[in-house]
């Protein structure tokens, strides 16, 4: 292992630095928002502003990387961020804060494009899916201790936009050091999304699923917290449990579900999160830790769908048509990220904080029914591909997965037989 991190340290040290300022940030924003008074519809479209960007930059960012390179892209996208975060305690404005999360949406998923790239361009391919496996454990301990920071700084203060912005420009330090060549990014291919359902609808409408719930916890976790009586602190442990959930138990459910039918699995892991969400709606009066614990299981249990969804579409999908039916699952995800904030936020809005486990429970449980209908319609099928613990970057990550590597080899090299 110690021989796969080494030439890729200055890259992972700067994916580190970035999702511990990204994570902070959406943290601290909800806080922030809060002691401005913005309601809970303001800030679940505030916060699916940076899942649109998200979902934007994944096609302005390929094109610019090919135009000026890796290390001129970094740059300019560590500018844009930097500059994005500031301005939000300068203009504290729900229309300029949207605007502000999208462009950071646009930043962070271009920032992602280089870093996981040349990941990507490793030449080793038996090395691919270790190095992925540790990208993955670098990400969410890095977004975990991202919310660790929020106990530096007065509630909301200009500091922690400052703290912000430090961590973002210090990981083009490492970057920009790096003496890796820098590779050529290809095209980006996608599987019409028609054409995905029809080949795999358990996956697809698992990943737009995954994206509904996991966008509305990112964008109002923090707030569903606040308004549970939680100081500041009592925020970002909130935050903390659940990215150490995700982080912790993702990999035992998912590798469950490579023992049975997948949608078998990805079933049971909607309606044990549905049946944790559920007896959220209860644990307000609890005090923190029980709170803590419900959603350090919620975490394990919903940061494994996603996953799940993209292990059942690699056991579904023909082999050429991988790569791009990953980046078109993720467009899925993606699609469902910037909705679900603003959903669940409209709800609490109306009906107050337990609107947002309501609102998980809901949507999981019925992805669990659409996948039992499925299952009782169809036979399972055995698993080629296991599971892979994961969150949702840029198609440039999964083409680190080994399947896909395989199977991109093998296309490349029956293109230069004929």
């Amino acid at each position: 292992m110690i021989r796969v991190v080494l030439p890729l340290a200055a890259l992972l040290a700067g994916v580190a630095l970035l999702l511990a300022g990204s994570g902070l940030l959406g943290t601290l924003l909800a806080v922030r928002g809060g002691i401005e008074g913005f309601d809970d519809r303001t800030l679940g479209l505030v916060m699916s502003g940076y899942f649109a960007g998200f979902f934007i930059g994944t096609f302005l960012a390929p094109p610019l990387v090919r135009r000026i390179g890796h290390v001129r892209t970094f740059a300019f996208f560590t500018g844009l961020a930097a500059i994005a975060v500031l301005m939000h305690p300068i203009f504290v404005n729900p229309f300029a804060w949207f605007g502000l999360r999208l462009a950071t949406g646009i930043a962070l998923v271009g920032l992602y494009t280089v870093i996981e790239s040349w990941l990507n361009a490793q030449p080793d391919p038996a090395l691919r899916g270790r190095i992925f496996t540790v990208y993955m454990a670098v990400n969410l301990g890095a977004l975990a201790a991202g919310q660790l920071l929020l106990g530096l700084g007065v509630d909301g203060g200009f500091m922690l936009f400052s703290l912000v912005a430090i961590l973002i420009c210090a990981s083009a330090l490492p970057v920009t050091l790096t003496r890796l060549a820098q590779p050529s990014i290809p095209p980006n291919a996608r599987l019409g999304l028609r054409k995905l359902y029809a080949m795999a609808p358990a996956a697809t409408l698992a990943a737009g699923i995954s994206g509904l719930a996991m966008g509305a916890f990112w964008g109002l976790g923090p707030v569903y917290a606040g308004q549970l009586g939680f100081d500041r602190d009592g925020v970002s442990h909130f935050m903390v449990a659940t990215i150490l959930g995700g982080a912790l138990l993702q990999w035992p459910v998912g590798r469950l579900s490579d023992r049975v039918d997948r949608r078998i699995g990805l079933a049971l892991a909607c309606l044990a999160a549905a049946g944790v969400s559920v007896l959220a709606l209860f644990a307000g009066g609890w005090g923190p830790w029980p709170v803590y614990a419900l959603f350090f299981a919620f975490g394990g249990l919903a940061f494994s769908i996603y996953p799940m969804s993209v292990a059942h579409m690699l056991d579904t999908l023909e082999p050429e048509d991988l790569l791009s039916g990953c980046s078109s699952l993720l467009l899925v995800h993606g699609i469902g990220a910037a909705l679900g904030p603003a959903i669940a936020g409209e709800l609490m809005g109306r009906y107050g904080p337990g609107a947002l486990p309501a609102y998980f429970a809901a949507v999981l449980a019925a992805l669990a029914a659409f996948l039992l209908l499925r299952l009782a319609a169809r036979r399972g099928r055995a698993h080629p591909s296991p599971f892979h613990p994961m969150l949702r970057t840029t198609p440039a990550a999964l083409e680190l997965l080994p399947e896909t590597q395989t199977e991109a080899n093998l296309a490349s090299s029956n293109k230069e037989t004929h």
